[in-house]
């Protein structure tokens, strides 16, 4: 069953979602300069810095939301009362995108602009870490199961790792315009990604080796996935207007959202079990899965 909520202005461009640690869904507004917080079917917007585009956002490990800010050239950091602090990156036009809690107890995050891997303490303390390819446009990032950092290179049709010294490597994957842009620890030892341009869905193995999977509609542009606690991994369908979920095995099931032409992005699994999608179109998605 999905639900939807209008949990902000129709133009507000609902982006990144994530579960907070105080049992709310958290997710940025990147076309309204807002983050917001949706809890018992209430939303409540915090302001960022205008024109910054607050796009991807995930838990720390000091209890904050924090968020790439990619027009801002930021990284911002939201305690779950509100309290807001930006972080200005040191390399002007970084356009920070992805962002992922490390190993280190830092945050990691990729700068499309630079083709470079930024990583930023708590304190607020920033190091960039150039990559090996150029033009390379690095997309979602996380931790990996292995204590690297693994995250897509869009235009370089590839799957990247970096170590918490910065040492990168790449990974080419077999199928030419795959395009990736989300990734998450699959839980089972591999990374699970989204191949936007090809319509599929591949996992990588610690050592490099890719498996895909075919999407019914090669067409349906998915966009960003996570991994639940049950083994299976949920992701967007942006062209389809679907939620998709993939099991370990390969079995793969679509949801239609009840809202046409939604444009689902960001996608969370809550504390319960419940899977959540930021919709552009000013509303997020719940699904309860069966």
């Amino acid at each position: 069953m999905i639900e939807e909520f209008d949990a902000a202005s129709p133009d507000s461009g609902p982006y990144g979602i994530t579960a907070g640690p105080d049992g709310a869904m958290w997710f940025t507004c990147v076309k309204a300069d807002k983050i917001a917080r949706f809890h018992a079917g209430e939303a409540r917007l915090f302001d960022v810095t205008q024109g910054s585009a607050p796009t991807v956002i995930v838990q720390g490990p000091d209890g904050a939301l924090w968020f790439t800010q990619y027009q801002g050239h930021r990284i911002g950091r939201i305690t779950v009362e509100g309290d807001l602090t930006e972080f200005e990156l040191p390399t002007p036009e970084a356009e920070p995108y992805g962002i992922a809690a490390g190993p280190d107890g830092a945050l990691w995050f990729t700068e499309i602009n630079l083709d470079r891997i930024g990583r930023i303490t708590p304190d607020g303390a920033i190091t960039e870490f150039p990559l090996p390819v150029a033009g390379a446009f690095p997309g979602h990032i996380t931790a990996g199961p292995d204590n690297g950092l693994w995250f897509s290179l869009n235009q370089a049709n590839a799957i990247g790792r970096i170590d918490v010294g910065g040492d990168v490597t790449v990974h080419p994957l077999p199928t030419e315009g795959a395009a990736p842009v989300g990734i998450t620890d699959g839980g089972d030892g591999g990374l699970w990604f989204v191949e936007i341009g090809a319509g599929q869905v591949g996992r990588i193995a610690v050592d490099g080796h890719v498996d895909e999977f075919p999407l019914p509609d090669k067409e349906c542009r998915p966009h960003a996935i996570v991994a639940a606690d049950d083994g299976t991994l949920w992701f967007t369908e942006w062209g389809a207007n679907k939620i998709g979920c993939i099991t370990l095995a390969g079995k793969i099931d679509e949801y239609d959202l009840p809202t046409p032409n939604s444009e689902p992005h960001g996608i969370a699994v809550a504390q319960d079990g419940t899977v959540w999608a930021a919709l552009e179109n000013g509303k997020i998605a719940k699904l309860t899965p069966r």
